[in-house]
């Protein structure tokens, strides 16, 4: 079995478009979305009809919960992004593409538990909404909690920041370990990075490869390049769309 891991698309069609086709070359047999289809970026429609045609798995993300609730806790870019990205599902004049969007949206579950593999956008604690960024491998009882509620493996997006918590209190970062992590008896939290909105100060898309086959279990992480400028023209294209959330994609931040 693999599968590739996706997360916090953000309406990037341009970084969507490549990943999936980098998906389809590595033989990958099903494919996970952990959330954050919508948000900050300028194509909402045309992400959620490709997640929902091609995973089998998607989580429910904190931007995808603020277009079906009223937000809370977003700052003032993110939520005027919010309100756009709600009126264009709304606004669509193809009522059946604006109910299977809906649908679709408020059907989407929390977190997915496989064995030992829990499957979250935010936290292990917070399925949704809790982050948990590099530097809080500093707070021993936060970390102690987390990994309290996994059972060997935990999946998740949310940060945009790719790489490999470990229960001694470590963050390691995919060069660290040649992009490629074994998964063996210790428990782990993996960040799967942002296909739509990189942080990590690279500007490619990222998503991982979960191989578990017998004798093998490991996390592959990739970075796709995209044509960043083409989603940055789009973004500043829209009024109600920041031009900042265009202009960070350059430097992945």
């Amino acid at each position: 079995m693999k599968r590739a891991l996706i997360s916090d698309i953000h309406a990037n069609l341009d970084a969507l478009t490549v990943v999936l086709a980098d998906i389809d070359a590595q033989n990958v047999d099903e494919v996970y979305c952990l959330g954050d289809i919508v948000g900050y970026g300028p194509n909402p429609r045309e992400c959620l009809d490709r997640v929902i045609d091609r995973c089998r798995v998607t989580i429910l993300g904190n931007h995808d919960q603020a277009v079906l609730v009223d937000p809370d806790g977003f700052n003032p870019l993110a939520l005027r992004a919010v309100y756009w990205t709600r009126d264009q599902l709304e606004s669509s004049l193809d009522h059946r593409s604006a109910d299977r969007w809906w649908d679709f949206l408020g059907e989407l579950p929390r977190l997915r538990q496989e064995d030992s593999y829990l499957f979250v956008h935010g936290s292990p604690r917070d399925p949704t909404n809790e982050y948990v960024f590099p530097e809080d491998c500093h707070n021993a009882r936060k970390m102690e909690a987390l990994f309290g509620r996994i059972e060997r493996y935990c999946f998740q997006g949310h940060t945009h920041i790719p790489g490999v918590f470990l229960e001694s209190g470590e963050f390691l970062e995919p060069p660290e370990f040649d992009f490629e992590f074994p998964l063996g008896d210790e428990k782990v939290m993996i960040n799967v990075g942002s296909v739509g909105q990189p942080r990590d100060l690279d500007a490619r898309a990222c998503y991982v490869v979960l191989v578990d086959e017998p004798g093998e279990r490991k996390a592959i992480f990739r970075r796709v390049e995209y044509p960043v400028e083409t989603t940055v023209q789009k973004i500043h294209d829209i009024a109600d769309l920041d031009n900042v959330l265009g202009d960070r994609l350059r430097t992945g931040r």
